[in-house]
């Protein structure tokens, strides 16, 4: 198996590591050599976030370069079109349409990009999904971004079985069952 470059970006606090966990406990259970790099920026005051996730038979690095992510989850639209070149030509571009003014927006010395999404699916797969909302009718709006996981798993090499085991073992045990219905609606959304 050649190996799978998978990236993540989203803004602090938006569950960026614990879904490279979960992406790094699969590919465990699938039995890859695993490699997870997680890269904080100014995580605590809502900067970018990104992690590497690469898996196959024999991974000798965690970073994953330009160009070589099979697939870019992101957290937010515009750390999507921030991070879009990173995406193989053929690669899947996962996002939660959600949009988090940064600093720069907020302060009035940028302006927030119009159409994001729009423009990256001239040129680009994009699976899309408002999982901010979807997570506030589960009652949990903190599960965004297992339902953005549950989206990219479906198009994934593991069973759903699989993945639910990897998130039982991994997120807080009190959080269980609202991270398993959450993975449960993107994979539903996925199909």
């Amino acid at each position: 198996m050649q190996t799978k470059n998978i990236m993540i970006v989203g803004v602090g606090g938006q569950g960026t590591l614990l879904t490279s966990r979960i992406l790094g406990g699969i590919a465990i259970e699938g039995g890859y050599d695993v490699k997870l790099s997680e890269v904080h920026g100014m995580a605590q005051r809502g900067g970018s976030v990104v992690t590497f996730v690469r898996y196959g038979e024999t991974v000798a690095e965690p970073i994953v370069e330009e160009g070589q992510a099979d697939v870019l989850i992101a957290f937010e639209r515009l750390e999507a079109l921030r991070y879009i070149h990173y995406l193989k030509n053929d690669g899947v571009l996962i996002v939660n349409d959600q949009r988090l003014d940064p600093i720069t927006v907020v302060t009035g010395m940028a302006q927030y990009p119009q159409n994001i999404i729009e423009n990256l699916e001239k040129d680009t797969k994009v699976l899309k999904v408002d999982a901010m909302t979807e997570a506030k009718k589960l009652g949990n709006s903190k599960v965004f971004n297992i339902i953005v996981l549950g989206l990219a798993a479906a198009h994934m090499d593991f069973s759903k079985d699989q993945w639910l085991n990897v998130i039982e073992k991994t997120v807080p045990a009190k959080t269980i069952d609202i991270n398993k219905k959450a993975f449960e609606l993107g994979w539903e959304i996925g199909q």
